[in-house]
């Protein structure tokens, strides 16, 4: 009866299970796997936000399949404000990056099309290509002091189906920016193999020491479409809102435009309300992200003074984001360590194979958990792992 694109495996692996027993406990865990900015104690304008959905004006239905103008240009003006000069004429609203990458891959792909996604990295991207009949082939992001794309694992990765990269900057949960000569290199070879980039750039602006890291916005070399929206820029999911930003060569860009504007026009998902509201919305990003670099840092500073105080766990070096990645001995498997800390600690953390790690011996925290929760389950942790 039902389509093989959603033959999914739906039955709960071993953490789901634990943490619905921890849950029925009534003792819900530390939660060091936090990734919803509204559930972690972070400060909103709680009257601009409800004011500015509640105009008169998102009574009228306008439907713009690119999405208003007026929310194309609070777009633009992000851009500007980072020095960015972007055409609202080449951006195209969706939902979320999730129906951005929807998009993108039925853009560029037929049934049975490959597409390159970096591991380790976000566990989305599976679900995603399935829906759309694409196949995903991995490249190897490599670790040294610091993390680098493996550009000869990825030319060697590309086949007569491939249509496009993707790139995660700074990709999740490494916290990895693509670096200039990367990016050089990565033009280069979408050039020579007639190739687009795919660009995820929700967490561009949560570099650690505050700078601003340069986007693929204005990439012109190859055809590329950045990806973001509100859910991390201004740390509001809730509110549905991203873009899909056009660029490369003009007899390209123009006809991926088009074809976009129709596949847009078909769904027409964004509401009026949220695009009304995209210049307020966008505007609360200076509020939240000054919270959330506070936060991301002081966790941090936690997270290497109470490694500092012992030998068999280190973190790896991080640029941007709200993950940290620690490496641990290899005693268990990641997923039954995981699965120990919440019996035994009541800490939930994510093990490494969630976000594709190929080897075991890493846990991914997330550093926007409060200072409490944080302190604490990291302790126990420790403790668990030192006591192995």
């Amino acid at each position: 009866m039902f389509a093989r694109r959603t033959d999914w495996k739906l039955a709960p692996n071993r953490l789901t299970l634990a943490i619905e027993e921890a849950r029925a406990s009534g003792h819900p865990p530390v939660d060091l796997t936090i990734s919803n900015p509204t559930r972690a104690g972070i400060t909103y304008n709680v009257r601009a936000i409800l004011e500015t959905l509640g105009r008169g004006e998102s009574l009228d239905y306008d439907p713009q399949p690119k999405g208003l103008v007026r929310a194309r240009e609070a777009v633009a003006e992000y851009y500007h404000s980072r020095g960015e000069q972007v055409d609202r004429d080449a951006l195209v609203l969706t939902s979320g990056t999730s129906e951005g990458y929807s998009y993108v891959f039925r853009l560029l792909t037929n049934p049975g099309d490959r597409i390159l996604v970096p591991k380790p990295s976000y566990p989305l991207f599976d679900f995603l290509a399935d829906l759309e009949n694409v196949e995903l082939v991995p490249y190897p992001l490599l670790y040294d002091h610091g993390w680098q794309i493996d550009l000869h694992s990825l030319e060697k990765a590309i086949g007569p189906n491939t249509r496009g990269i993707v790139l995660v900057n700074p990709n999740n949960p490494t916290g990895s920016y693509v670096s200039g000569p990367e990016r050089d290199q990565l033009n280069e070879i979408c050039r020579r193999h007639q190739l687009a980039l795919i660009v995820d750039e929700v967490f561009l602006d949560y570099a650690l020491d505050g700078s601003k890291h340069t986007s693929f916005a204005t990439n012109e070399d190859v055809m590329t479409f950045t990806l973001s929206g509100l859910s991390k820029i201004s740390a509001l999911p809730q509110m549905k809102l991203a873009w899909i930003l056009i660029n490369g060569p003009k007899d390209r860009a123009h006809p991926a435009i088009e074809r976009l504007e129709v596949i847009a026009d078909t769904y027409l998902s964004v509401s009026a309300p949220v695009q009304f509201a995209a210049r307020t919305l966008l505007s609360e990003r200076y509020t939240v992200q000054s919270q959330i670099g506070a936060r991301v840092r002081a966790n941090l500073e936690e997270l290497d003074s109470q490694i500092s105080k012992q030998k068999t766990c280190c973190r790896l070096a991080l640029q941007a984001g709200w993950y940290s990645i620690l490496r641990v001995p290899v005693t268990q498997s990641d997923e039954d360590l995981a699965v120990a800390l919440l019996r035994e600690k009541n800490v939930l953390v994510h093990p490494g194979h969630f976000y594709d790690f190929p080897q075991e011996g890493f846990l991914v925290l997330s550093l926007i958990a409060t200072p409490q929760d944080f302190r604490a389950g990291l302790r126990a942790l420790l403790q668990h792992t030192n006591a192995a």
